[in-house]
């Protein structure tokens, strides 16, 4: 599997878990009190900077090991993660444009909540939704281009 690929496991991994415990998190009292009552701006900061450090962990924790199974393997350990050819960053560039695609698609729809002027909470959940949904298509979309190419 290229470098490239596992980096996007990553990132899929940490976008879903971070996203399924926010939201889980911030949804949950939905029944018992209004949305406008709930805390959501701590959870959201902290859910943002959750994804940023745990994809730069994530990514050094494969970086170590897959040089470790490189030198096991008798391969030159830093070859397997310095090599990036034509097709990964093909891969890349469509994958993270169908992600800006989706993104920018749930951004404009958060102006609607916002044209008719709907409490905050749901305008943040929102976008940050769309990104979620941006960033997870975007990495399902390169899996999928490297599993079975384009």
């Amino acid at each position: 599997m290229p470098f490239e690929e596992k980096l996007t496991w990553v990132n899929l991994v940490v976008t879903l878990g971070v996203a399924a415990t926010y939201f889980t998190a911030v949804l949950t009292p939905l029944g018992e009190v209004a949305a406008a009552e709930i805390a959501y701006q701590r959870p959201l900061l902290i859910a943002v900077g959750a994804s940023i450090v745990l994809t730069i962990v994530g990514a050094i924790l494969t970086a170590i090991a897959t040089a470790v199974s490189g030198e096991i393997a008798g391969r030159d350990a830093t070859a397997d993660i310095e090599r990036k050819d034509e097709r990964d960053a093909d891969i890349n560039r469509r994958g993270d444009l169908l992600g800006y695609y989706v993104a920018s698609a749930g951004a404009v729809g958060v102006m609607a909540p916002t044209i008719l002027e709907a409490d905050y909470s749901w305008i943040a959940n929102a976008l940050y939704l769309s990104f979620v949904i941006g960033g997870l298509v975007g990495s399902v979309a390169k899996i999928v281009s490297y599993r079975r190419g384009f």
